[in-house]
């Protein structure tokens, strides 16, 4: 992938498509080809009772000739066009011999782009990752890191993105520009700018990039309008906000995410929406979605893809299904440990539906966890919800923590199916259960999923790809 690009060239340059050898013999094969068809096909009878010998001699050599070129196109066809030759090697490495190649790696002699090429040169050569690794000392990651990172640089040169940018990157810069190799070019250069201006580290600009990729898939997520997608300061103003929401209101921890999704906003309309949060008056009757009545919100996440794989740690819980009441609820397993080397997970008694989620903390500090299954979000005591009948959602509940207390919380509750819902469970205000005598519900609830999107409106075109 990394020499997808090496290879091409315009018009009947030495290195294009149509000066090649092998698309000649292409061209050469599907002409022996068609030709001897079409002319067996038009004249069947004189290819077969042509007088003479000669003429059987002549039929069977161009037979031959076809049946040779048809193996020989559907081998072109299985096989494909050869790849293309690595990148070339700067002019100041063109006459080294391999050994001196070595000693400059291994020296680590000049700086990191300009020897990062020597890499793939040394691979076409006959070594492997390991084996340049015992001569250089240069693990295959580092090897990896430092010929995307170059690559990486170039595309950023290529852009045209202000040299003393580029520049910044220079010294140690290679496992800056490796978090940054999946974005598209015009977004490397934002990027870079941006990493460059804020001076941050490895973990900073894989965050950044994360931000960024993610940031189109969140369509829809509250105050997801109030951001700038351009923007790589609001892409990952974004993520922290997002990541505020996970939290329980008030605490440390979401203010902490609110201050640096407000450190690193670019536009004025991030930094309001941020600030209403921060003051406490975000979602207080605008009536925008994701809005409880009263202005007290139950958490809502949306998942996104490979978040799970991505997370530090992780939770395993019970999943019931909605429709089966409080019967399921009920006998669900109250918790599940990891036991042994491996940390296999053993839960307390058999459950057939489980769903692993990322280690939040809402959810790691539950004492009997439980997830309820919707079909949609009618259930749900919204003001206003645009998506509530679009798609399904996971609530998760505390049974750990049952009583009715608090007249703002939130609560799940066994219900009579009505012809709005149809199910047999739904989360009740905790006012309105102490209003019909209620002192006890089957839990809290405690957050709100739902489901990863898989939109790919933020596809890269093919140039944009190293």
């Amino acid at each position: 992938m990394a020499g997808a690009s090496s290879g091409t060239g315009s018009g009947n340059s030495p290195g294009s498509d149509s000066a090649s050898p092998f698309f000649f013999v292409f061209r050469q094969t599907k002409f022996w080809v068609f030709s001897g068809l079409r002319d067996f096909l038009e004249n069947p009878k004189e290819r077969f009772l042509g007088a003479g010998k000669e003429a059987g001699r002549t039929f069977c050599d161009e037979l031959l000739i076809s049946t040779f070129g048809v193996l020989v196109f559907f081998l072109i066809l299985l096989i494909g066009p050869p790849l293309p030759p690595p990148p070339p090697l700067p002019s100041q490495f063109r006459s080294i011999d391999t050994g001196s190649r070595l000693d400059i790696v291994a020296d680590r002699l000049g700086l990191w782009f300009e020897y990062a090429p020597l890499i793939p040169s040394l691979i076409q050569e006959g070594f492997t990752p390991p084996s340049i690794e015992e001569v250089t000392g240069l693990s295959g990651v580092e090897q990896n890191r430092l010929v995307v990172a170059a690559k990486v640089r170039d595309s950023l040169i290529q852009s045209q993105t202000d040299p003393d940018v580029v520049a910044a990157f220079d010294m140690g810069g290679a496992e800056l520009l490796y978090e940054i190799r999946l974005l598209s070019a015009a977004q490397r250069s934002a990027a870079a700018k941006f990493i460059v201006r804020n001076k941050f580290d490895a973990k900073g600009a894989q965050d950044l990039a994360r931000a960024m990729k993610d940031f189109p898939r969140r369509r829809g997520d509250n105050g997801w309008e109030k951001f700038e997608y351009k923007l790589p300061g609001d892409c990952l103003s974004f993520m922290y906000y997002r990541q505020s929401r996970e939290h329980r209101n008030p605490s440390e921890q979401r203010t902490s995410a609110l201050e640096q999704a407000l450190s690193v906003a670019e536009t004025e309309k991030a930094k309001g929406v941020i600030l209403e949060e921060l003051e406490g008056k975000g979602g207080e009757g605008d009536g925008k979605e994701g809005e409880v009545q009263g202005g007290i919100r139950v958490p809502v996440v949306r998942m996104k893809m490979g978040e799970v794989a991505e997370a530090s740690s992780v939770v395993v819980l019970p999943v019931c299904r909605a429709e089966e009441r409080e019967r399921e609820i009920l006998e669900a397993p109250w918790g599940c440990k990891s036991q042994g080397e491996f940390g296999v997970v053993v839960a307390e008694k058999g459950w057939a539906r489980w769903v692993v989620l990322p280690g939040w903390e809402l959810v790691l500090g539950m004492s009997g966890g439980v997830v309820v299954a919707f079909p949609d979000a009618r259930v749900l005591p919204w003001k206003v919800n645009r998506w509530y009948k679009e798609e399904a959602i996971l609530v998760v509940a505390d049974r750990g923590r049952k009583e009715v207390v608090e007249d703002e919380g939130f609560h799940m509750v066994a219900v009579d199916a009505d012809a709005d819902s149809g199910y047999g469970l739904k989360v009740e205000r905790g006012w309105r259960l102490k209003e019909m005598g209620v002192g006890e519900s089957l839990g809290t609830v405690v957050l709100v999923v739902r489901p990863p999107r898989e939109e790919i409106e933020d596809q890269l075109s093919d140039e944009d790809w190293e």
